[in-house]
C-alpha cells in the first residue's frame, strides 16, 4: 500500500495517558475504525481533522469537494487502532455523495461553528441523516468548533449540552486553530467505539457458546471492523484534497 493510502501516522509518545504509535506494518494493527466527520460547510471539519492527524492548521483551506480521508494510529486499552477518518463536504449539492460514505462507519464527529447559530440549528438534520444511513450502534460526538472566538459566540454551551443529552451524543467544544480539546475529543470517540466493539465481540462469543443465533448475528459488524492485515482501500477515491 503506498504512502498516500496509508495516510499520516503519529510518532510514538505519551500524551493524556494514550500512547501514540507509528506502525507502518499492517499486521501490527489490531483494528481499523472508520469515522466520518460531518456538518455544515465552513465549520472547520477539515481543520479539525488536519489538527488531529497532522497537528497542522491551514489558513488558506478551501471547501472540501466530495470526500477525502486521513488516518492516524493510536493505542487504546492495549489494542493498536488505526482511525480512518473521512472528511465529508458540507454543501447540499454533495449530500448524495457523502451519505454513501456513512456505511461502515463506527463513529461520527458532528461539527458546528459556535459563532454561526445556523450551523447548530442544522445539527438535528445531520443526526437524522446519519442515523438513517449508518449502523444503529454508531457513536456520535457533537463538537462545537472555533471555541477560541469567545467574543463571537452565538451558540451557548448549555444549548449544545441539552441537545447532546437529549440525543444520546457525546459533546465537546474545540478550537482547531489552537488545538484545544481536538485530541481529547477524537480519543474519547475512539475509546467509545472500542467499547462498543468489545461488547459486541463478547456478545457474539457468548451467543456462539449458547447456540443463540440472534446474538451470533452480530457478526455482521465485520464490515465495520477491519482487521489491520485485511485492510483494503481499493474502493476509496479522493475526489479532492486540501493542499495543507
Amino acid at each position: 500500500m503506498n504512502q498516500e493510502m496509508n495516510g499520516v501516522e503519529s510518532e510514538k509518545r505519551q500524551e493524556n495517558g494514550h500512547e501514540k504509535v507509528d506502525y507502518d506494518v499492517q499486521e501490527k494493527i489490531d483494528y481499523v475504525f472508520k469515522v466520518v466527520v460531518i456538518g455544515d460547510s465552513a465549520v472547520g471539519k477539515t481543520q479539525i481533522l488536519s489538527r488531529f492527524a497532522k497537528n497542522e492548521f491551514c489558513f488558506d483551506s478551501k471547501s472540501t469537494i466530495g470526500v477525502e480521508f486521513q488516518t492516524r494510529t493510536v493505542t487504546i486499552n492495549g489494542k493498536v487502532i488505526k482511525a480512518q477518518i473521512w472528511d465529508t463536504a458540507g454543501q447540499e449539492r454533495y449530500r448524495a455523495v457523502t451519505s454513501a460514505y456513512y456505511r461502515g462507519a463506527l463513529g461520527a464527529m458532528l461539527v458546528y461553528d459556535i459563532t454561526k447559530r445556523q450551523s447548530f440549528d442544522h445539527v438535528a438534520r445531520w443526526v437524522e441523516e446519519l442515523r438513517a444511513h449508518a449502523d444503529i450502534s454508531i457513536v456520535i460526538m457533537l463538537v462545537g468548533n472555533k471555541a477560541d472566538l469567545v467574543d463571537q459566540r452565538m451558540v451557548p454551551t448549555e444549548d449544545a449540552v441539552e441537545f447532546a443529552e437529549d440525543q444520546g451524543l457525546f459533546f465537546s467544544e474545540t478550537s482547531a486553530l489552537s488545538g484545544d480539546n481536538v485530541e481529547s475529543a477524537f480519543l474519547k470517540l475512539l475509546e467509545e467505539i472500542n467499547s462498543v466493539v468489545s461488547k459486541k465481540a463478547l456478545e457474539c462469543g457468548f451467543g456462539k457458546e449458547n447456540g443463540d443465533n440472534n446474538v451470533a448475528s452480530l457478526k455482521g459488524t465485520k464490515v465495520d471492523i477491519i482487521l489491520g492485515p485485511e485492510l483494503e482501500i481499493s474502493e476509496m477515491k479522493k475526489l479532492s484534497s486540501c493542499s495543507c
